[in-house]
C-alpha cells in the first residue's frame, strides 16, 4: 500500500486552459474560490467518474486522471485502489471549521478556556481528546504537534535528566559525557539493532539459526542479539520460547495485523489496548514467558496511533515504541521519551503522531540513505524498512549500503544502528542474506566498538551509559550470554484449534504450553473459550 501514497504517476489528461469569455472566467472562479492551494476536486460525483479530478493552477484548471484499477481519495489527496476509496458521490473534501486559539483579544473569561470555531468557551483539556465537544467539531481540527493547545512542551534538559527522561533540541545528542559536543565520539560504542517484523514459524525458524548461528559474537563474547516484533497469526510459540531463551528480545506486534491501514491510525484506546496488550498476553502464557520482558511494540503497517496508542502504552505499562519514522538526516537520531516534543517532524504519508506528553520511550526509526554512491548520486528519500528500499537490485549493492549508513552513524554521533526487516526478504533473496551475514562478520572482526544489541539493551545502555572500554563488562548485554542447545520440549504441542472470532478457519498453533480450547483472538486471548 505504501507505493500508492507516493503515486507520481497520476496521468495528467488535459490542461483546461483559461478562456477570453468573461463566463468562462466566472466560472473558474468559482470553482477555485473556496479551495486551498493545491486541493484537488472533482467536477462530477459518481463512481464512473472517482479516478478524474481537477486542480486551480495559476495556467486555470487541470484535470488529472488516476491509473486503471485506481480511484482518487479525496480525504486523502492521492489516488488508492478502488475498493479503499469511500468518497466517490463527494465533490470536495469535507471542509473542517478551526477553533478560535490565536484572537488578538481572549475571547474566554475562563483561566484555560479556549473558544470553537463558533466563539464558543470549553476547557483546554477538551481539545483533542478525540471527542468532539464544540457544536462544530473544531475542538478536532487542530491536532497535529504545532497546534495542540494540550501538546508536549518543547526539551528542557534542566527537568528532563537520564535515567527516567532523555531528550535533546535536535534529537541528534549523545547521552551522558561520552561525547562532547557530539565530537569525537571514540568512547561511546556503536549499537547495531536487527529487527524482524511478525509470525516466527517454519517460514523463517531456519534462517534465524542460520544468522544467530551462536558463532557470531559481540567483543564482550555473548552472542549477538535482536529484537522479534511478533504478530499472532500462524506464530510457532515453541520457536518464540526458544528465540527468548536465547536472549533475543519478543515484543508486540498485535494480534490481527489488521490490514486496513486507517484501522491503526483511527483506532482507539481500547482497540490499542486489546491488540498489543493481548498479543503481549498471548506471547507470555503460550511462549512461556514469565519474565516482563515484552515491553515494546510496534504498530503494523508503521502505521502509528497518536495519542490513542500511546496513551494505552502508559496504562499498559509498556516501555517503549518502534514504529515513528525520522526523516533522513545527518547526522542521524538517538531514542527519546516522549515527554517532550518530538525532536523531528512526523513523517509520512497521513501519519498520526502523538502530541502530547507520555511516559513512553521512542526507539525511532531513522531512515537509512540507499544512494550507491553518497558523493555524486542525486538526493533520494530515505527508506526505514530495509525491504522498502527498492533501488537495493544486487548482494554487492547491498553491501555497499550496508557499509555506508554504518560509517554514517560510525563516524558522526554513533546514533544505534537500525536494520529493520522482514524475514521473507532476505530468505527470497539469497544473494542479499549473503552479503548480509558478510557484512556483520566484518563489523565484528574489525571494529571492537561494535555491539549487536536489542532495543531494550539499548535503552538500558542510554539510561546508564559507559564507555567502549566498560561496554564488555556492562551488566545487562551479559545477560542470557551465550545458552546452550534446548533440552526441554524438544517436541512442543500442535493444537489445532478454532474460534468462533474467525468462522470457518482451522489454525494450528504450536506452544510447550498446553492446547488452549480455541485459538486465541482478540475477545479471549487466553483461548479459553469465555467470550
Amino acid at each position: 500500500m505504501g507505493w500508492l501514497r507516493n503515486l507520481a504517476v497520476v496521468l495528467v489528461v488535459s490542461g483546461v486552459s483559461c478562456q477570453d469569455d468573461d463566463d468562462e472566467l466566472s466560472q473558474e472562479k468559482k470553482l477555485c474560490q473556496d479551495k486551498s492551494a493545491g486541493e484537488l476536486f472533482r467536477l462530477k460525483a459518481g463512481k464512473d467518474a472517482c479516478r478524474d479530478v481537477i486542480q486551480c493552477t495559476a495556467a486555470g484548471l487541470q484535470a488529472i486522471r488516476c491509473p486503471p484499477g485506481l480511484a482518487f481519495d479525496l480525504e486523502k489527496q492521492t489516488c488508492d485502489w478502488k475498493w479503499a476509496v469511500k468518497n466517490c458521490d463527494k465533490l470536495t473534501r469535507e471542509k473542517k471549521v478551526k477553533p478560535l486559539l490565536v484572537t488578538d483579544e481572549p475571547l474566554c473569561q475562563q483561566e484555560n478556556w479556549l473558544a470553537c470555531g463558533d466563539g464558543n468557551c470549553i476547557e483546554r483539556g477538551l481539545f483533542c481528546n478525540g471527542v468532539k465537544d464544540c457544536n462544530d467539531g473544531s475542538d478536532e481540527n487542530a491536532c497535529d504537534i504545532e497546534t495542540d493547545p494540550n501538546r508536549a512542551p518543547a526539551c528542557d534538559k534542566s527537568i528532563c535528566k537520564l535515567p527516567d527522561c532523555f531528550c535533546s533540541e535536535d534529537g541528534s545528542e549523545v547521552p551522558g559525557d561520552l561525547c562532547p559536543e557530539n565530537d569525537r565520539c571514540e568512547r561511546v560504542p556503536q549499537m547495531v539493532m536487527i529487527t524482524f517484523d511478525d509470525a516466527i514459524n517454519n517460514n523463517n525458524i531456519d534462517l534465524y539459526k542460520e544468522i544467530f548461528n551462536k558463532q557470531r559474537r559481540n567483543p564482550n563474547g555473548c552472542d549477538i542479539k535482536a529484537t522479534f516484533f511478533v504478530s499472532h497469526k500462524y506464530t510457532n510459540y515453541s520457536a518464540v520460547e526458544d528465540m527468548h531463551r536465547l536472549g533475543h528480545e519478543i515484543a508486540a506486534h498485535s494480534i490481527t495485523h489488521n490490514d486496513n491501514e486507517t484501522f491503526w491510525t483511527d483506532a482507539t484506546v481500547e482497540d490499542w489496548a486489546k491488540e498489543m496488550a493481548g498479543s503481549r498476553l498471548i506471547i507470555d502464557k503460550f511462549a512461556n514467558i514469565n519474565d516482563n520482558s515484552v515491553v515494546g511494540l510496534r504498530a503494523p503497517y508503521l502505521r502509528v496511533g497518536g495519542n490513542h496508542q500511546f496513551t494505552m502504552m502508559e496504562e499498559q505499562s509498556f516501555l517503549y515504541d518502534s514504529s515513528i519514522t525520522a526523516p533522513l538526516k545527518n547526522p542521524p537520531l538517538w531514542p527519546y521519551t516522549m515527554y517532550f516534543r518530538m525532536p523531528h517532524r512526523c513523517h509520512g504519508n497521513l501519519q498520526n503522531c502523538p502530541t502530547r506528553s507520555h511516559a513512553v520511550w521512542e526507539m525511532v526509526m531513522n531512515e537509512l540513505d540507499r544512494r550507491e554512491d553518497p558523493t555524486i548520486d542525486e538526493d533520494l528519500p530515505g527508506c526505514a524498512m530495509i525491504d522498502s528500499c527498492s533501488n537495493i537490485l544486487t548482494g554487492d549493492q547491498f553491501y555497499n549500503f550496508l557499509t555506508h549508513n554504518f560509517y554514517r552513524h560510525f563516524d558522526q554521533n554513533r546514533a544505534p544502528l537500525g536494520l529493520f526487516y522482514h524475514a521473507a526478504w532476505l530468505k527470497n533473496n539469497p544473494e542479499f542474506l549473503d552479503a548480509f551475514l558478510y557484512w556483520v562478520d566484518e563489523v565484528l572482526e574489525q571494529h571492537p566498538e561494535v555491539y549487536f544489541v536489542t532495543m531494550t539493551q539499548v535503552i538500558q545502555w542510554i539510561q546508564n551509559p559507559v564507555s567502549t572500554d566498560s561496554a564488555k563488562n556492562f551488566t545487562p548485554w551479559q545477560e542470557k550470554c551465550s545458552p546452550g542447545p534446548r533440552v526441554h520440549c524438544l517436541v512442543p504441542n500442535s493444537c489445532k484449534l478454532s474460534t468462533d472470532e474467525l468462522p470457518g478457519e482451522a489454525l494450528r498453533m504450536h506452544t510447550c504450553a498446553r492446547c488452549p480450547n480455541k485459538y486465541p483472538w482478540l475477545n479471549d486471548p487466553t483461548g479459553d473459550g469465555f467470550i
